[in-house]
């Protein structure tokens, strides 16, 4: 083993994840580790995958677009990539500035409702 490769519970540690969504996302396939006997070992290919995993996550994309983001570079490269990226940015960025609209909605008839009550109350 190299000083390079992180173990299955240091993976977890490193990126504070749990071992089960660790193990999870192995079984959909966005992480291969290098199993030796039945430990898994973690390189640094994995952990930059594990890094552009959790910055998707951040951002509200599923972890089937991911996926499909990741694959890409395997199969096409990084300009390939970096155009799905600029693509599935713009439908993210769309779809939480509608969120932001309702949310926004949502709090200022919270708002006015509370003023509302309070004005009742008394």
């Amino acid at each position: 083993m190299t000083d390079t490769r992180l173990s299955f519970k240091d993976m977890c540690a490193e990126f504070e994840v749990t071992p089960r969504t660790l193990r999870y996302y192995e079984y959909i396939e966005l992480l291969e580790p290098d199993r030796e006997g039945r430990s898994r070992f973690y390189g640094p290919r994995e952990r930059a995958r594990m890094k552009l995993i959790l910055r998707g996550r951040k951002f509200g994309f599923h972890l089937e677009e991911i996926r499909q983001w990741l694959m890409i570079y395997e199969n096409e490269g990084n300009e390939a990539q970096m155009e799905a990226f600029v693509d599935m940015a713009d439908r993210q960025i769309t779809e939480l500035d509608s969120q932001r609209r309702q949310i926004d909605e949502a709090l200022a008839e919270l708002r006015d409702l509370r003023e509302v009550a309070l004005r009742g109350a008394r």
